[in-house]
C-alpha cells in the first residue's frame, strides 16, 4: 500500500551523529528570542517618545538598546526617528503594547537568568502599567 523509502532522510538524528546544519545552544537562542522582544519594545518606546518626549523615556530607550546591543554582542538595534507615528496615535494602545512585550521580555529574562534584563523590564512593565488605568490591563 505505501512505497518503501528509497533516499535517506534529510532530517538528521540523534543516531547519526552527524553535523550537516550549524546548532545553537538553548541559550543562544533564549538571547536571541530576548534580544527580539527588547527591540520590539524599544521601538514602541521610540514612538512613546515622539509622542510625549520625556527624561525617562529617552533614559529606557538608551537602556533598552544597551541591552539589545549586548545580546546581539555589540551590534547596536536599528532605530528610526519617530517624527509622527500615526496620524491618531493612541498613547494608551501604546503602553498596552509595551507592558505585553515588557511581560514577554521578563519571562524569556527569568528562564535566562539574566538579571539585568530581568529588572529593566520589570521596571518597564511597572511604569506602563502606572500609566494605565488598572481595569485597563485587568480587561486583556
Amino acid at each position: 500500500m505505501y512505497e518503501p523509502i528509497r533516499s535517506k532522510s534529510v532530517h538528521s538524528t540523534m543516531a547519526d551523529g552527524t553535523t550537516d546544519f550549524p546548532h545553537r545552544s538553548r541559550g543562544e537562542e533564549l538571547d536571541i528570542q530576548l534580544a527580539g522582544h527588547l527591540a520590539a519594545l524599544l521601538t514602541v518606546t521610540d514612538e512613546l517618545r515622539a509622542l510625549a518626549p520625556g527624561t525617562d523615556l529617552d533614559t529606557a530607550a538608551d537602556r533598552l538598546a544597551e541591552q539589545v546591543t549586548r545580546l546581539r554582542g555589540g551590534l547596536a538595534p536599528a532605530r528610526l526617528e519617530v517624527a509622527a507615528t500615526r496620524p491618531k496615535a493612541c498613547p494608551a494602545a501604546l503602553h498596552r503594547r509595551a507592558h505585553t512585550l515588557a511581560a514577554r521580555a521578563l519571562v524569556v529574562a527569568a528562564s535566562r537568568a539574566d538579571t539585568a534584563a530581568a529588572i529593566l523590564t520589570a521596571e518597564r512593565m511597572d511604569a506602563h502599567a502606572a500609566t494605565l488605568e488598572p481595569r485597563e490591563l485587568a480587561s486583556r
